[in-house]
């Protein structure tokens, strides 16, 4: 066998660190989150005593805000055991802070904390990110959005396919990229298709992973998801706010054998021709630096008679990032590069009202006009 190359050694490298950072950012959390709740203790502490006085019932909530807090951290640290056995990348054995740890320490010792945590604190809102997506997937609060973003595509998906023309469904192949926690693949494969959910985030994938394979008992677990929104708020009752979750039994009744889930950058994984019956993308195809080569690489894996299906904003989450070259055609030139493909349209609309891992009770509410459509890739 051939020694790997130094470029290969890089990659590996590199993937090491990353996988590395993940995992401290998750160990991270609780620490970070108690930065800012003491952030706001030391500003009330520095106010006048009439001040004080008028914030009683404020500071008392920050209390509970700790309580919380290690609700959350509890979840968090659930998340990521075990993570080492997911890939074949271990070591993944961390130095310094876990998050539980007592915090005295000298003035250097600190100091150094301190600089790590403010590296970290972008990868900390991350987890904080993933908190709110559970509960955007996985529980009985998140049924609207999923209702919206979801159901259009599974019910597109069941009359495409009906039982009357598929008597065996697991003869369909579904893909769904871009698959977060999984719950779109999930409930695909719950109606009988063979599925496979795609992810290249470590942080959606740690998490898909303890929901999908450590959760057999419906609403076993709580979480605090808007604890750290602290703008917009009606009442302190609403950060507070608990959900349970999952609101199904994710790993007790997974359809096993139909039923997958992958890792990496789809553009990598997903090579092999006209091997899928169907991809479903959801708040997915703008996550490209260059949306064609995900339109082009769709076509090529889809059987000739095969369908894409879509639903999403056009975010371009790269646009405007200095270090990336990023291309953002709007709707009706893409619908030009669809055709120009290959594919042949069989629906489309706009202005189909979504939300993503919204706080129902924020005085703020983000709801965008997103685009759908149907594709088929002709048979010649």
């Amino acid at each position: 066998m051939s020694s790997p190359s130094p470029v290969d050694e890089i990659d590996e490298a590199k993937e090491r660190e990353h996988f590395r950072a993940v995992v401290n950012a998750f160990k991270y959390y609780k620490l970070c989150s108690l930065d800012r709740i003491h952030k706001s203790e030391k500003i009330i502490s520095t106010l006048l005593p009439t001040h004080q006085r008028r914030l009683e019932k404020y500071t008392t909530y920050l209390t509970k805000f700790k309580k919380c807090l290690d609700v959350n951290n509890t979840i968090v640290h659930m998340i990521i055991k075990d993570v080492d056995t997911m890939f074949e990348n271990v070591d993944h054995s961390m130095d310094g802070v876990n998050g539980t740890e007592s915090f005295g320490c000298d003035y250097n010792a600190c100091e150094m904390i301190s600089q790590k945590q403010h590296k970290m604190q972008h990868d900390v809102e991350k987890v904080q990110s993933v908190l709110k997506n559970i509960v955007r997937d996985w529980s009985s609060v998140g049924a609207p959005e999923r209702e919206q973003c979801y159901k259009p595509i599974l019910d597109e998906i069941e009359a495409l396919y009906s039982m009357e023309e598929y008597s065996e469904r697991r003869g369909v192949k579904v893909l769904v990229p871009g698959a977060g926690l999984g719950r779109l693949a999930w409930e695909v494969a719950a109606r009988g298709f063979t599925c496979q959910g795609n992810e290249f985030s470590l942080f959606m994938l740690f998490a898909s992973n303890f929901v999908l394979n450590r959760c057999p008992e419906a609403n076993k677990y709580t979480v605090h998801p808007w604890l750290h929104q602290y703008v917009n708020n009606l009442t302190c009752d609403h950060q507070l706010q608990s959900v349970t979750f999952p609101d199904v039994r994710p790993a007790r009744d997974k359809p096993a054998d139909s039923f997958s889930m992958t890792a990496g950058d789809f553009l990598k994984v997903y090579t092999e021709p006209e091997e899928w019956s169907c991809v479903a993308t959801c708040f997915f195809i703008d996550c490209a630096p260059n949306v064609i080569e995900f339109i082009e690489r769709i076509y090529s894996i889809l059987q000739p008679g095969g369908y894409w299906i879509n639903l999403g904003p056009l975010l371009y989450h790269y646009s405007d990032m200095p270090t990336e070259n990023s291309i953002e055609p709007p709707y009706d030139i893409l619908l030009e590069i669809i055709r120009d493909v290959g594919f042949d349209i069989m629906k489309e609309r706009t202005g189909v009202k979504t939300k993503y891992a919204q706080n129902p009770n924020s005085m703020m509410q983000h709801e965008y006009s997103s685009v759908y459509f149907v594709c088929r890739k002709p048979y010649c």
